[in-house]
């Protein structure tokens, strides 16, 4: 609960500064934009620099199916059904944007002695996975949500760039990877900057794979100040206005998908396996940030997914608080 209540007043934070300061049109700024890409990057080159690259070839199946369960389907239900109750033309964009489940949320959970090596494996590879995943899909989700010629050329020369900055900086890792730290650090920085600034955010994902820091504890520090920044933000912009109802159907929804999507992941594991697994719906930086940028060309973004953050770390909690009970209950019984 600690941490819905920080999100809580981070954001009431961020909108009482907005007001204060007669700030109204933060999202128009290149500053903004150029801050929110930045945000986004480090969030992204984070949750993929921590996978274990061993464990992702162990479980490259489970992994996989991980990814495309647990974004894919979780975000076409999440659409389907925030369309039918509002008609929201921007229903596919919202369900991408919050379906993934935030990496640093589920340490917690990670550090259940009660959850078993697979449960841990498929969590770890479902929180650290779908982000990158679930960039990529929401640019898309936009595109084909809001132009008529849908995927064009310019969208697959896109996907050419980020192929392209992510050789470059696998032949720079390559000369660098036995050089002093500092060297290494540099490269990774660069690499971040020049992927928030051309927004080749796949590449920036990818990068993440093989370009490691020797020491990811600054990495860990940025990445978690990053959220706070990032709420701080998406309070500012909450002064044009919120939709509390919409935004909590979306995050009921979210949370409820995740419940359903686990299901099928999760036949054959322990009972215990099922239920942490089926509650670990979280949200986070990526889900934060994929709002701040969109807000810039989707006006109102922000006013669904702000109350739809919320409302799913709430539930989350309660709900794993109930988990947590039902648990020595059940432990306790001959």
């Amino acid at each position: 609960m600690a941490r819905v209540w920080l999100l809580i007043l981070v954001l009431l934070a961020g909108w009482g500064t907005a007001r204060l300061t007669g700030i109204a049109d933060l999202e128009t700024s290149e500053t903004y934009l150029l801050a929110s890409q930045l945000l986004l990057a480090i969030g992204l080159y984070g949750s993929t620099h921590d996978i274990d690259r061993a464990v992702a070839r162990a479980h490259a199946r489970l992994i996989v199916a991980a990814v495309t369960v647990g974004v894919v389907l979780k975000a076409a239900l999440i659409a389907s059904v925030l369309y039918l109750f509002t008609g929201d033309p921007l229903a596919v964009v919202l369900a991408v944007a919050v379906a993934q489940i935030d990496p640093l949320s589920v340490a917690s959970v990670m550090g259940d002695s009660r959850l078993s090596p697979k449960a841990r494996t498929i969590l770890a590879a479902w929180a650290s996975f779908d982000d990158p995943v679930t960039v990529v899909l929401s640019v898309y989700a936009a595109t084909l949500a809001f132009s008529s010629d849908g995927i064009s050329v310019s969208h697959l020369a896109d996907l050419g760039w980020n192929a392209l900055f992510a050789a470059v900086a696998y032949a720079v890792w390559r000369l660098v990877r036995r050089g002093p730290a500092w060297l290494i650090n540099t490269a990774a920085v660069a690499a971040v900057l020049v992927g928030a600034w051309t927004f080749l955010m796949l590449a920036v994902a990818i990068i993440g794979l093989f370009l490691r820091l020797p020491d990811g504890r600054r990495l860990a520090q940025a990445v978690a100040v990053a959220f706070p920044l990032a709420a701080f933000l998406m309070g500012m912009l909450l002064v044009n206005g919120m939709a509390p109802a919409e935004g909590m159907l979306l995050g009921a929804v979210a949370f409820c998908a995740q419940v359903l999507a686990a299901a099928a992941l999760t036949w054959g594991l322990p009972v215990i396996d099922r239920v942490r697994l089926a509650l670990a719906q979280q949200n986070g930086v990526t889900a934060v940030i994929l709002a701040l940028v969109f807000e810039r060309s989707l006006d109102g973004f922000v006013a669904v997914v702000a109350p739809a953050v919320v409302t799913v770390n709430l539930l989350h909690a309660l709900a794993n608080r109930a988990a947590d009970t039902w648990e020595r209950r059940r432990s306790s019984v001959p």
